[in-house]
């Protein structure tokens, strides 16, 4: 069992060091009797797209290494929170992680949050040509800065809004306690609705709306359904004002030290199940909502012309207000790469 990452930081980096020292800077060579483990750790429902996702890769990743890999899936934040869990994959406690791209900002890689910014991609098709182009593939190259290896992008969806309140315009997030992820662009984000941030692990988030710590959040269909938070929401509004994505990322030094035939193997695994990923993703969404309507539970409001105007009328500012933080030049290229520039004024 590793030890926890919320133990001193003393005692955690004494630990490191400790592997570190010991451990070889290649992974050992496999055979049919010791196969390479690989613990994928991540945060979502076991249930989720998610983890559906990467059981599909396991699945591949073990037969096109003819078993000389085998793959632990660790779903649901067993092992670590999404604080903890970049921590513990450059430490080498893990080899491989699916975080929320907007993860890598306070780990010093701002660029990565401009996939906060609100309403930058319309749709699907927009978000493809940035995710599998060459904007998508440079900001995983900057990982490595960070000792990572980026291998893939997969989708979650695009966001909504809920509380225990209609929210039927921007004026009527003022003053309510919105739980988001780390990420300076969202926090700019809930400032810009006149709301109030306030950071919380995915794990915590249904405690804190059900105890009443906060009082709305915002988050795909598919979190919202899976992780239960429709419970405790009584109101949504179909905003679909951001994206939430994930990168398949692994230690670089784990990675590179891995036999070339067997490295190829997983990167071929992981490419066939992007797409299979990202099929999920979609269809669990339109099946989250339909379930969450059918509870009763919650009451999901689909926004007007005039009102979709407003929200966004009151969250594009923010592309100018963080265009300092995350790179101008970087929002420039995802306006030409997707075809439209939205107006921030």
């Amino acid at each position: 069992m590793h030890p926890s990452l919320s133990r001193p930081r003393a005692v955690l980096l004494a630990f490191a060091a400790c592997v570190l020292a010991t451990a070889p800077t290649r992974a050992a060579e496999p055979t049919a009797a010791t196969p390479i483990v690989i613990k994928f750790s991540h945060v979502a429902a076991p249930q989720a797209h998610k983890s559906r996702a990467a059981e599909h890769f396991k699945a591949l990743a073990e037969r096109y290494t003819g078993g000389r890999v085998k793959i632990e899936l660790y779903p649901n934040s067993q092992l670590y929170k999404d604080k903890e869990e970049l921590e513990a994959l450059q430490l080498g406690a893990v080899q491989m992680l699916a975080p929320s791209v907007s993860k890598f900002g306070p780990l010093g890689i701002r660029a990565f949050e401009v996939f906060d910014l609100p309403y930058i991609f319309a749709g699907y098709d927009e978000l493809a040509k940035i995710t599998e182009g060459d904007v998508g593939r440079d900001l995983l190259a900057m990982l490595r800065a960070k000792r990572l290896i980026g291998l893939a992008y997969w989708n979650n969806g695009f966001k909504i809004l809920s509380a225990n309140a209609p929210l039927l315009g921007p004026d009527d997030v003022l003053g309510l306690k919105m739980r988001i992820q780390a990420s300076k662009v969202i926090e700019a984000q809930m400032w810009a609705l006149g709301g109030l941030p306030q950071v919380l692990a995915f794990s915590e988030a249904y405690q804190a709306l059900s105890s009443g710590v906060v009082d709305g959040t915002e988050n795909t269909p598919a979190n919202m359904y899976n992780q239960k938070m429709f419970e405790v929401q009584s109101h949504a509004t179909l905003t679909y004002h951001g994206y939430l994505g994930y990168a398949v990322i692994s230690n670089e030094t784990f990675w590179m030290g891995l036999p070339v035939d067997i490295r190829q193997s997983l990167e071929r695994a992981i490419a066939e199940t992007t797409p299979v990923a990202n099929r999920l993703a979609f269809e669990e969404n339109q099946h989250a909502l339909e379930e969450m309507r059918a509870s009763g539970r919650t009451t999901f409001h689909e926004p007007t012309p005039e009102e979709r105007a407003a929200w966004m009328a009151a969250l594009l500012p923010v592309h100018d207000e963080m265009a300092g933080r995350v790179g101008r030049d970087l929002i420039e290229r995802i306006y030409a790469a997707t075809g439209h520039k939205p107006p921030t004024q």
